[in-house]
């Protein structure tokens, strides 16, 4: 019985060998890659071009020399602050019992020295804006750091159109207080 699946095994080995007359089966056809060497070559160096050009792109936008190679040095100009005199107004109440005031104690920030200078004949023009705008003001607009950081912009900029063509760079608080 070993002897009759031994030739039953050679018979179907037979089977799968093509014979000489048979052709090659299309899945085993060979790459026909004779050209000539100057083919080859310009092949060969479109490839670099293409490779290289991609490595240097890669690294120009991924971080090659990011400029961090040389310290910057910036100059930072000195703080310079103008105080002003603390303001005192009662805050606009529509039909409450009792009246609130809100004392402010206010700094500006300026840029140079110079504008100091010519902000100084100006400030009775600031003090007026200051006043007439917190005179308007509602408690109720003072409330949270929302509240302060509005009152905070929009005295900047009531400043600085009082101040026109100079200019601050921001209003700071010193001291607020609602009663």
């Amino acid at each position: 019985m070993a002897a009759a699946k031994a030739k039953q095994a050679e018979a179907e080995v037979e089977d799968e060998t093509p014979e000489e007359g048979d052709e090659q089966p299309a899945a085993k056809k060979k790459w026909n890659l004779k050209l000539p060497p100057l083919k080859w070559m310009i092949i060969a160096a479109a490839g670099l071009l293409v490779l290289g050009g991609g490595g240097g792109a890669a690294y120009y936008f991924f971080g090659g020399n990011s400029g961090h190679d040389k310290p910057v040095q910036t100059v930072q100009k000195p703080a310079i602050f103008v105080d002003l005199p603390d303001v005192l107004v009662n805050l606009s109440n529509a039909g409450a019992d009792r009246t609130q005031y809100l004392k402010v104690k206010v700094v500006l920030e300026v840029p140079d020295p110079g504008v100091v200078e010519q902000i100084k004949p100006l400030m009775p023009r600031v003090m007026d804006a200051f006043q007439t705008y917190l005179r308007e003001l509602r408690p109720t607009d003072l409330d949270g750091s929302a509240g302060l950081y509005r009152l905070k912009e929009e005295l900047t900029r009531r400043v600085n159109a009082a101040v026109s063509p100079n200019h601050i760079t921001a209003v700071l608080f010193k001291e607020i207080v609602v009663q």
